[in-house]
């Protein structure tokens, strides 16, 4: 009786002293097995169109608030030239619409206005390119996610009748590393929906600079010359 009880106090000594199974995030994402990988390149997309457009459109919004004031005043003073100078060697989209507005000096205020609402849009796509792909990883990844785990069971349940029965803990081990893909699907995803809104508020700010830029542009047509 001794014996036995030295025999399950020395059990209950290693199992406390065992130190426990870690398992690093690496080794987590691999028990998801191949469907991983079309995750790791929707994910690879993601991030590079996000970072792609973000230059871009960052790029485009930058707008010098002293910009309008002086075309503002060599068009009133009747110094087109040097109005339309600037507004050609600035990068801009605001830059290029007033340009356009610029070159049309002299037609009726319709087709100056018209003019400058087609180089509008032609900034607009320019700005918005790429941002479709973010809305498809954002719809497609957690399909994905889902395939990799119905996959998964599918893989576990056909063991388990082949073998007749398993360990409750070997099924519940098949079932949370075949959760992975899911998991990963859905994370994707939801940075995908956030990078593709983010990008489209970032989108119609410069826009909205472009509206405005534009309605005084038309303003400053309708002002008499000095």
């Amino acid at each position: 009786m001794g014996f036995l009880l030295q025999v399950d106090t020395t059990n209950i000594v290693n199992a406390v002293t065992q130190p426990p199974q870690t398992m690093n995030l690496w080794s987590l994402l691999n028990k998801g097995g191949w469907i991983m990988y079309p995750l790791y390149v929707l994910l690879a997309a993601a991030v590079f169109v996000f970072f792609e457009r973000l230059i871009a459109i960052r790029k485009a919004s930058r707008i010098d608030n002293n910009f309008m004031h002086i075309v503002r005043d060599n068009i009133i003073t009747g110094n087109v030239i040097a109005a339309r100078n600037l507004a050609r060697n600035t990068d801009n989209p605001v830059a290029r619409i007033i340009d356009k507005g610029i070159q049309r000096i002299g037609k009726p205020i319709d087709a100056i206005e018209k003019s400058m609402e087609n180089v509008g849009r032609l900034e607009m796509y320019k700005m918005e390119r790429n941002l479709n792909i973010l809305s498809l990883i954002a719809g497609i990844a957690p399909m994905f996610g889902f395939l990799g785990t119905i996959v998964g069971m599918l893989q576990l349940f056909s063991t388990i009748a082949a073998k007749g029965e398993l360990e409750l803990g070997e099924i519940a081990g098949g079932i949370y590393t075949k959760m992975v893909t899911s998991a990963s699907g859905l994370i994707i995803g939801l940075l995908a929906y956030v990078a593709y809104n983010f990008l489209n508020t970032q989108v119609d700010k410069t826009a909205n600079k472009m509206e405005i830029a534009s309605a005084e542009f038309i303003d400053v047509l309708q002002e008499p010359t000095r």
